[in-house]
């Protein structure tokens, strides 16, 4: 296929998708909120509330991570560390994990991470959230605000390869092969130039 004919081709696909996008906000408007308890977290600085979190915020991001051990919710921390600065601004975020604080802050520090983080460790938050089953944790995102009746959560997301939270799938599916079975490292070697 000429480039030319891919070309229109994607971008008429892209319209598609923006459009599906629009769908899609339209029915996130209408979703009846789910309340949820004030569930208590472990921090660096000591116990913290779901409450406590939303800081100045009505709303609240709360990513669903595994763990300092999964390469992929490392990759999609290391791209929310990047928009942080730009999400604060309108609403709270902090990453939740099964680590404890002391870990949680040993692994940020080592990636420069600068958001807020949680040990859900010995609640059933996770699990409550639909991110825990048998098979162990789930990574995904969750959208809570502050309501008159209490704290709702009113959407969430799984984070899986491919998907919207992380802008490298889209980069790599630029090229002619995909990503091509790359999978994210926590450490990649030193290349020489």
């Amino acid at each position: 296929m000429k480039y030319a004919e891919a070309a229109r081709r994607l971008r008429a696909y892209r319209t598609r998708i923006g459009a599906i996008r629009t769908r899609m906000r339209a029915v996130q408007r209408r979703i009846e909120p789910q309340p949820v308890e004030d569930y208590a977290f472990a921090t660096a600085r000591g116990p913290r509330r779901l409450s406590d979190l939303f800081g100045r915020h009505r709303d609240l991001f709360v990513i669903h991570n595994m763990g300092s051990s999964c390469p992929y919710c490392t990759l999609w921390a290391d791209g929310f560390n990047g928009l942080y600065p730009h999400v604060r601004s309108r609403a709270a975020f902090v990453v939740a994990s099964p680590d404890s604080p002391p870990v949680q802050q040993r692994f940020a520090r080592g990636r420069g991470w600068r958001f807020p983080m949680v040990s859900h460790a010995g609640t059933t938050f996770a699990a409550d959230m639909g991110y825990r089953s048998r098979g162990g944790f789930r990574p995904g995102i969750s959208a809570f605000q502050r309501a008159a009746t209490g704290l709702v959560r009113v959407s969430d997301a799984s984070l899986s390869p491919g998907d919207d939270f992380c802008a490298l799938w889209h980069v790599l599916d630029l090229l002619p092969e995909g990503p091509a079975g790359w999978q994210p490292k926590l450490r990649y070697p030193e290349r020489s130039r």
